[in-house]
């Protein structure tokens, strides 16, 4: 049940709880009095209105009863108790009577009677007449009702009023305070175990314990908020993790820069000192010393453009001019351009399956992702002449473009690292022509950037295969030059 409808029922039963035990009590209360009554404990007749009221209310009663032929000794007996007495007359004639007859009746009757009988109250001193005529089941009869006036109760007519207010206030205010109880426990409890369960999540949480997860399978308004913590949990232990991979690649990142750098700048400064010192004596040494030098700092240059390359893409600052245009020509066009300086290189590029297909990026990042892993291909080899495959694919909201070589493949343990910055797979970076492990870190954001991914995979046979995913353009468009 939702607290909702929990509170809803706790108003309706804060009315109806107390009202039912009022009710109850003061029918306890009625039957108390009436018990006391038909003992005899008289009634109070302080003026002849009520005496006229409590004889009409008489006369309704006696006529009941001979309407339905029942006796009325009953009756009888208990207003005698309580100071009236009863006399039911019928063509002149005494039909019932009960009670003991007072001095002053047949005067009353004589008064009563010179007013015409029908229906008249009279009065003297303390006692009173009250006549009024019936006709019931086609008989008419004359009613008299004969009573004394009491000032003032008695004491134990008083004593039960008494203490029948103060049942009844007490019944209503227990009824009060009980339902309240009750009902602060029938809502409190559906609050405040929930509460309690947030409660301690939060302290999971806050103890570092981003596996915590609240298991609560109750369908009211805490539902949507334990989901929302379970999901706010799970995004807080993907962005910790984020963070902590993030730290761990920074430092790597600072790492492989300081290692990259170090080595050229180490050649640079033992080439220039061998200058310095005389050690090239010939001007073909000097020459010689000096274009290692040169191609050092080439190095160093081209590691510090595409570190810059890599920061932008990074904050996703480079810009991208996309446009539509076919992949496959574009593709076709890029592979002939650089057939001949990859072929010189010992690799040989070559397109065995293309779809035409249209795609909406940006050509220049897509030349560079392209060059980057048909370069990674050359640099990695191990065979004089290596070999990579293009295909292009057709599927569905997307294409792939994949590109297979046979080259040496990566350690499995390797693959998910390989889009990470200034990562080589061989961890010492001992072989400094390696590259600097930026070329498919660079790849990876361009695609990023372009709304497409990049994976690879080892090859059965042997060699690495690259999958980059670009969503699909309908249509096609205008062919143009790589």
């Amino acid at each position: 049940m939702t607290i909702k409808k929990r509170l809803l029922l706790s108003n309706i039963l804060m009315i109806v709880v107390p009202v039912l035990a009022a009710l109850a009590a003061g029918a306890c209360c009625i039957a108390l009095l009436w018990l006391m009554l038909r003992i005899g404990n008289g009634l109070p007749l302080e003026d002849s209105g009520e005496f006229s009221w409590a004889s009409r209310a008489v006369v309704k009663l006696v006529s009941r009863s001979l309407e339905k032929g029942k006796s009325l000794d009953t009756l009888g007996k208990t207003l005698q108790a309580n100071g009236l007495r009863v006399t039911v007359r019928s063509g002149g004639e005494t039909v019932y009577t009960w009670g003991e007859k007072q001095p002053d009746d047949a005067r009353l009757l004589q008064a009563a009677e010179s007013l015409g009988g029908t229906r008249a109250l009279v009065s003297a001193g303390e006692n009173s007449l009250f006549i009024a005529q019936k006709r019931v089941n086609g008989i008419s009869y004359q009613i008299l009702v004969y009573g004394t006036r009491s000032e003032d109760l008695s004491s134990g007519m008083k004593l039960v009023i008494v203490l029948a207010g103060l049942v009844l206030l007490c019944t209503v205010l227990a009824a009060i305070w009980g339902t309240n109880r009750f009902l602060i426990r029938f809502v409190f409890q559906k609050i405040n175990g929930p509460l309690t369960v947030l409660s301690d999540g939060v302290r999971e949480i806050g103890d570092g314990n981003l596996d915590y997860r609240i298991a609560y399978r109750e369908k009211d308004e805490f539902a949507p908020v334990c989901k929302a913590f379970n999901e706010m949990a799970e995004r807080l232990k993907v962005s910790v993790e984020r963070t902590r991979q993030d730290e761990k690649s920074r430092k790597e990142l600072l790492a492989g820069i300081s290692h990259d750098l170090r080595s050229p700048l180490t050649s640079i400064r033992a080439y220039v000192e061998g200058l310095m010192d005389g050690v090239a004596k010939t001007p073909e040494a000097r020459r010689r010393y000096l274009m290692t030098v040169k191609t050092k700092a080439d190095d160093i240059d081209r590691m510090v453009s595409q570190l810059f390359l890599f920061s932008k893409l990074d904050m996703a600052e480079y810009p991208m001019a996309a446009r539509t245009f076919r992949l496959d020509e574009f593709v076709a066009a890029l592979v002939a351009e650089t057939e001949e300086e990859y072929r010189s290189k010992g690799l040989e590029v070559t397109v065995e399956a293309s779809c035409p297909v249209s795609v909406t990026a940006d050509r220049e990042l897509l030349r560079r992702v392209l060059a980057n892993i048909m370069d990674n291909s050359a640099k990695y080899k191990t065979m004089a002449i290596c070999r990579l495959r293009i295909s292009i694919e057709d599927a569905r909201e997307n294409c792939r473009i994949i590109l297979s070589d046979d080259g040496p493949g990566v350690p499995e343990e390797a693959l998910p690292k390989l889009f990470d910055a200034f990562y080589r797979s061989d961890p010492a970076r001992k072989n400094p022509a390696g590259g600097s492990g930026l070329g498919l870190a660079i790849a990876a954001r361009m695609v990023e950037r372009m709304s497409g991914t990049i994976t690879a995979g080892n090859i059965t046979a042997g060699g690495l295969e690259i999958t980059i995913i670009l969503p699909k353009e309908e249509g096609h468009a205008e062919n143009s030059d790589c």
